[in-house]
């Protein structure tokens, strides 16, 4: 089979690969029918996530259908249509049982594309697949579906949940990508007073309009003094940092109000300086985190019910033999107009933004 590999910073391509198989009674194989290009591909791509080895299949999000399974699997079955999650969970470990799957101890959390093969191949090996792949309603398409897999929980759990958003908040999001867009799109099911979106490219403030931001500014332009303006000097109640680079992380926390909250959702590969001379008589509340994916299955019967608006999200598909090209697309977001990328279904290629 072919899959995209990562050979060192810099360095990747989709090439053949041995075909994966069952190692385990928990694994189960996955033919992919549907993948996704996310941020932390391109921060591994420049060298940030050390942990990758040369010779990884990247990828961490995927629909497909389910081929082989071990003998220890229970939930699916071969034929079975399945969401590939981001984050494994053995469902034994302390943290499994508290539902913190990211931070699995039983060979789980952040592996696929990360410390063992993804999900951009033509299939892949996914242990401990009772917990860590989720059957799809037939009403939510692949290109849908696929965005629940890892920037729709991550954007609600580590930014909308952790941040603590409630009914009347005034919340800011730093970065109008894929992830920042599903923060938006999911503090809205909290009823904010506002939503604000700060990002420097024009084409993601659009976006972020039409995704529910009651206003957008850009960052060049001292959004600070927006939200200032906005809360009659007090700050945004919730900031989410969904960029990743140090100026964004120490703009969010310019912008929170005195005992507000900072939930960092955006991967980080250099040190950000923490201004604790200024925040530490503020109250302020820093979250970081990676995603669990408890949501998941609340997050797919919403889909199923068209209360997320995935698909408006998606700019460019390609077919799964088009990766490169699609990698280029998604890494000159700011000249193509990329939010997300989708490979596999359909079979055809889209350039507009939506």
């Amino acid at each position: 089979m072919k899959g995209y590999v990562f050979h060192g910073p810099g360095e990747s391509a989709w090439e053949e690969v041995p075909d994966p198989v069952v190692k385990d009674p928990t694994d189960a194989i996955v033919r992919v029918g549907t993948v996704t290009i996310c941020g932390t591909d391109l921060h591994i791509l420049k060298g940030d996530v050390p942990e990758v080895r040369p010779g990884t299949v990247l990828g961490h999000e995927a629909v497909g259908e389910i081929v082989e399974v071990g003998s220890d699997v229970r939930t699916v079955r071969p034929g079975d249509r399945v969401l590939v999650s981001c984050i494994t969970a053995c469902g034994r470990c302390r943290f499994c049982r508290e539902a913190a799957y990211g931070q699995c101890r039983g060979g789980g959390g952040w592996i696929l594309g990360h410390l063992i093969d993804g999900t951009q191949a033509e299939y892949v090996r996914v242990p401990h697949a009772d917990l860590s792949v989720y059957p799809l309603p037939s009403a939510v398409a692949g290109e849908d579906a696929v965005l629940l897999a890892d920037i729709f929980p991550t954007a609600y759990e580590v930014g909308v949940l952790s941040g603590r958003v409630r009914p009347g908040d005034t919340v800011a999001v730093v970065g109008a990508g894929p992830i920042g867009l599903a923060a938006i799109t999911t503090a809205r099911l909290f009823a904010p007073e506002r939503v604000i979106a700060v990002d420097l490219v024009p084409a993601r403030l659009e976006a972020a309009r039409r995704l529910g931001a009651d206003a957008v500014a850009d960052a060049r332009e001292a959004p600070e003094q927006l939200i200032s303006d906005l809360t009659e000097g007090l700050g945004a109640d919730v900031v989410m940092e969904a960029v990743g680079v140090p100026e964004t992380f120490e703009l969010c926390t310019r912008m929170v109000r005195p005992a507000g909250h900072v939930a960092n959702i955006g991967v980080h590969g250099r040190p950000a300086t923490l201004h604790l001379e200024d925040l530490w008589a503020r109250n302020v509340t820093i979250t970081t985190g990676l995603v669990d994916t408890h949501s998941t299955p609340t997050l797919l019967r919403m889909a199923a019910a068209g209360r997320l608006p995935t698909s408006q999200l998606v700019t460019h598909t390609f077919p799964l033999d088009e990766m490169q090209e699609a990698y280029d697309v998604f890494a000159q977001a700011g000249e193509t107009g990329a939010l997300k990328v989708v490979l596999g279904e359909p079979q055809h290629k889209e350039v507009a933004v939506r």
